[in-house]
């Protein structure tokens, strides 16, 4: 019985250590899990931090308008579009599982990838605290400073943009920060740097969203 109970003692610490963790992220580099994961096996890992405001400003509202258009206006969760993959999981269709930023911010630096109910479950409640203790500009902040966003270890817009392009991502036009934001969903099967004809029509369409996601700027 004592066991049990220090078992479960255990696994409750440990599902409210993020709760505690996400407030110290308010400053500083934090790192992603996959990031650490490279780290201790052995991989490359190129991750170079650039402050929100010192980006090139089409990238955050080309990352918002194809990541999250609803971003300035929900609470770390997007309701709608989750039920939407809900029910079309239910009939057996792929979806890209109706995730905000803030959702993958959330998992980025606290839980592990893939598609997995449990993973969720603990995804959504940790992105609504995410949301309420950090804010919008530093959940976009850190979101693009830890995303996986090249094919080989890039980690970060800043080094995505110096791998794709050659340059900071603070000199970015609109038409590269709407490519690093069409290669966010895969961006070892997607390139940025030699892109191809569905990577193209993705950035055409992003860099119209980037106009919408400025009115509705939210992050400073």
């Amino acid at each position: 019985m004592r066991l049990a109970r220090r078992l479960l003692l255990i696994i409750v610490l440990v599902l409210l250590l993020p709760y505690g963790l996400a407030p110290l992220y308010s400053v500083g580099h934090p790192v992603s899990s996959l990031m650490a994961w490279r780290w201790l096996t052995g991989r490359p890992v190129e991750r170079q931090w650039l402050d929100l405001a010192a980006m090139a400003p089409t990238l955050p509202s080309s990352v918002v308008g194809a990541e999250d258009a609803k971003f300035c206006g929900h609470n770390g969760i997007d309701w709608n579009s989750l039920q939407n993959a809900i029910e079309d999981a239910q009939d057996g269709e792929v979806t890209g599982g109706g995730s905000t930023i803030t959702q993958q911010v959330a998992k980025n630096l606290f839980l592990w990838p893939g598609r997995s109910v449990v993973r969720k479950g603990l995804e959504i409640p940790l992105a609504l605290w995410i949301d309420l203790v950090l804010g919008k500009a530093r959940v976009l902040e850190i979101y693009l400073n830890i995303a996986e966003m090249g094919p080989s270890g890039q980690f970060g817009a800043e080094s995505a943009a110096r791998y794709a392009f050659g340059r900071s991502a603070a000199n970015l036009s609109p038409r590269d920060a709407a490519l690093l934001a069409s290669v966010l969903p895969n961006p070892v099967t997607r390139s940025a740097r030699n892109p191809g004809p569905g990577v193209r029509r993705l950035a055409a369409t992003y860099m119209a969203r980037a106009q919408a996601a400025e009115l509705q700027r939210c992050w400073g």
